[in-house]
């Protein structure tokens, strides 16, 4: 099994990767963008891919959802990881040693509060990821970095603080995708895409069909067709498979209702 995720090493989503593929003899492979990691699993490069879908703080990951909608590749699993960050420095340093801490842009600002109250006076440099900055330690005096503990050992470098974000309650949820569906599991999601006429009452009587048959959606979400201003994809999540005949006999009733559907994958909810 090549799996491939958004590297460099020791990312989230390398770490999402591996918790969803713990088999030995799994093979990861490191890509450079989320476009990559789809063209790898097209190409067949790749058997699978793990790529972020969406994070309970920032909200979705647009380009994940406009590649989903553009690529014949279907969803067949899901992975929430809490994010947890870590301040990393070379082995032997000490906090008093830190002026300069370094990490993505959003980890910095999601560990402000432990920066101000126990680095006060070290600079900060935002970095393109969090595991390019732990990567940046060997080369950089005085610096730590904020990561993954994957990212530590991947680099050899000490982890000096433990879970030094300010919310506790941040998860990022990542996707699996393929080139074939997943089978039923009893305990799956569904996700789909389409579009609905511009005409009063359009996206209400859509979602009815889910309403009237007690399926629960867990996601709506809107992104632009791209094709004209102001025409818009809505994405949803709903619970159930779409082997089910609920499920079956709600898209059924949306496909009379919306102008375009497609069925991104029907997958086995994140195991806690």
């Amino acid at each position: 099994m090549k799996v491939a995720f958004l590297g460099p090493r020791g990312t989230f989503c390398e770490e999402a990767a591996r918790r969803y593929f713990s088999k030995l003899g799994t093979v990861f492979i490191a890509s450079s963008d989320i476009p990559e990691i789809f063209r790898k699993v097209e190409r067949d490069e790749a058997d699978r891919g793990v790529v972020p879908i969406e994070n309970s703080t920032e909200g979705s990951v647009n380009l994940t959802l406009d590649l989903l909608h553009e690529c014949p590749l279907k969803v067949s699993g899901e992975v929430e990881l809490r994010v947890r960050h870590n301040l990393i420095v070379r082995p032997g340093m000490k906090m008093g040693d830190v002026t300069v801490v370094m990490s993505h842009p959003q980890a910095l600002a999601q560990c402000r509060r432990f920066l101000v109250e126990n680095l006060p006076d070290a600079k900060r440099m935002e970095v393109a990821s969090t595991a390019k900055a732990v990567e940046m330690l060997r080369r950089t005096r005085g610096a730590a970095a904020i990561g993954t503990a994957l990212a530590a050992e991947v680099n050899k470098m000490d982890i000096l603080v433990k879970g030094i974000e300010d919310n506790p309650n941040n998860f990022t949820r990542f996707f699996v995708i393929g080139r074939s569906p997943a089978p039923p599991s009893g305990e799956d999601k569904t996700s789909i895409a389409f579009t609905v006429p511009n005409v009063p009452g359009s996206l209400y009587h859509a979602l009815g069909e889910f309403a009237v048959r007690d399926i629960n959606l867990t996601k709506i979400e809107s992104r632009p067709t791209k094709q004209r201003p102001w025409e818009y994809i809505f994405y949803i999540d709903f619970e159930g498979h779409t082997s089910e005949p609920r499920c079956v006999e709600a898209l059924e009733g949306l496909r009379k209702k919306a102008a375009f559907l497609e069925v991104l994958g029907s997958y086995p909810k994140a195991r806690s």
